[in-house]
């Protein structure tokens, strides 16, 4: 088994674990800390079908008593109602100061545990054990938790670091197609942001790239988790260079928004946010011809959508004006070339509405 540990250096270190098989070790990759009686772990009824087991008998075998409660799946588990139900259940526990919370699941649950973490007792300690490709190169990481209001996505939140993130690519394989798809595009925007090896070994083998068995997916994780290591430890509190990871998402977070979280998964607006972002790089001469057409055929690659659906761009440049991100006026992440980007003032409305007028098309 090739393990990968990956430090994540902020104020207090961790590792991203990146592997097959680790859950059934789980015990090993858990930071000691005394103290620690309880294990709350937070998690969804289809992934606690294929992992509740084992990762119950990692914690155990460290000591700890577990307890497991179920959450919705997606983005409707983001929410104030199921926060304050996931409370009531600590309570009733009870979790202490001390006890550990575990969040087992794909990027939903990952941002809703941390954020019950970061909160519960004024902060308890979280690790997590991501069960998709999405929150294994990217939501797990970094310390960003929130859940989502009727106004926008993520606008209730808070910074709190994880002692660790178990990254089992072993659990890929239970995933269904479409969220792996949708999970590569947080790999291909490291791409387009600070590695762009990452693209070339997608262009090369696009169906080796979503293959959780081989090693191109193992190698393409480990370089995604690498560059989002890099970025959060220079820049923990995003008021730098963390905003690159926000390419493609300013406009990905809009269309999610509109749609009331059920038309795209997280993955596929950002792909096309990535696209619509290319488009304006080129429009605004950030980035010479060619960073759009090269967008386009990668995710077109991967299977992601490049085509999105009508929108009234009113309500999208409204939805993207109240994006938590907006300091001084509305901002873009463009790509200048692929492996490198920047943070810019947003252009003229009459090149954003010829970008998303462009996106409703192939």
């Amino acid at each position: 088994m090739t393990v990968e540990r990956i430090a994540v250096g902020v104020a207090t270190p961790y590792d991203v674990t990146v592997g097959r098989g680790l859950i059934d070790d789980l015990s090993r990759w858990l930071p000691a800390a005394g103290g620690r009686r309880r294990a709350a772990v937070v998690t969804t009824a289809p992934v606690a079908q294929h992992y509740a087991a084992p990762v119950t008998a990692g914690l155990e075998a460290a000591g700890l008593v577990v307890y497991l409660q179920d959450v919705p799946d997606g983005e409707p588990a983001k929410s104030l109602a199921v926060l304050g139900g996931l409370y009531d259940w600590l309570a009733s526990i009870p979790l202490g100061r001390g006890d550990l919370i575990v969040a087992l699941g794909g990027g939903v649950v990952t941002d809703l545990a941390g954020f019950v973490a970061a909160t519960w007792h004024r902060g308890v300690r979280v690790m997590h054990v991501p069960t998709t490709l999405l929150a294994q190169v990217d939501a797990a990481i970094g310390g960003k938790t929130g859940i989502n209001l009727v106004a926008g996505k993520n606008l209730v939140g808070a910074f709190h670091q994880p002692v660790a993130v178990v990254a089992d690519i072993a659990t890929l394989e239970t995933l269904p197609a479409r969220e792996l798809r949708a999970g590569m595009a947080e790999v291909i925007k490291c791409g387009f942001i600070r590695d762009p090896i990452i693209l070339d070994l997608i262009e090369r083998d696009p169906v080796a790239a979503l293959d959780p068995s081989g090693d191109v997916l193992v190698e393409l994780a480990r370089r995604a988790v690498a560059v989002k290591a890099q970025i959060v430890a220079a820049d923990v509190f995003e008021r730098g260079d963390r905003a690159l990871l926000n390419y493609g998402h300013t406009l990905g977070h809009a269309l999610e928004t509109l749609t009331a979280y059920t038309r795209y998964r997280h993955g596929e607006a950002v792909g096309l946010g990535m696209r619509f972002a290319a488009h304006v790089s080129e429009l605004t001469g950030v980035a010479a011809p060619g960073l759009h057409d090269r967008t386009t055929r990668i995710l077109t690659k991967v299977g992601l959508p490049i085509v999105a659906d009508p929108v009234d761009s009113d309500e999208v440049f409204a939805v993207m004006a109240r994006d938590k991100k907006v300091r001084d006026g509305l901002q873009l992440v463009l790509c200048t070339r692929p492996g490198e980007a920047d943070v810019v003032a947003a252009p003229a409305r009459r090149l954003l509405t010829t970008a998303l007028t462009g996106l409703q098309r192939r």
